[in-house]
């Protein structure tokens, strides 16, 4: 079942995915901040509708938040390929020290969980 959230006006496109980054010091007294706060953070969130309830004013976005509908999107990483198969879930080993490498976003993937 989809979150409804408030994210900037230019975001608002169905299939659009953004890492959740969490509260702005400009939210602060913000009436909207329940809608806009709702999501967990650092994870990655895929948009699946836009409401048609119009722009709302923001402190953070120049062009104002709408209301869409968003679930958690997949994250493409590397495993083990033993791990690797359809429906299957896989822990992270950690942070990699091999920053230059070109796989390297997909050893630490935006929107992954580092327990």
């Amino acid at each position: 079942m989809p979150t409804v959230t408030l994210i900037g006006e230019r975001l608002a496109e169905v299939g659009t995915e953004f890492v959740y980054g969490g509260e702005s010091p400009a939210c602060e007294g913000c009436p909207y901040r329940e809608q806009c706060l709702n999501l967990t953070e650092n994870r990655r969130y895929r948009v699946t509708g836009v409401r048609d309830s119009g722009t709302l004013e923001c402190a953070v976005h120049d062009t104002g938040v709408t209301a869409v509908e968003v679930e958690p999107a997949p994250v493409l990483v590397n495993v083990s390929s033993n791990v690797a198969y359809a429906g299957s879930k896989a822990e992270l080993a950690g942070p990699c020290p091999h920053t230059e490498c070109p796989s390297h976003e997909f050893c630490e993937p935006a929107g992954a969980d580092f327990d």
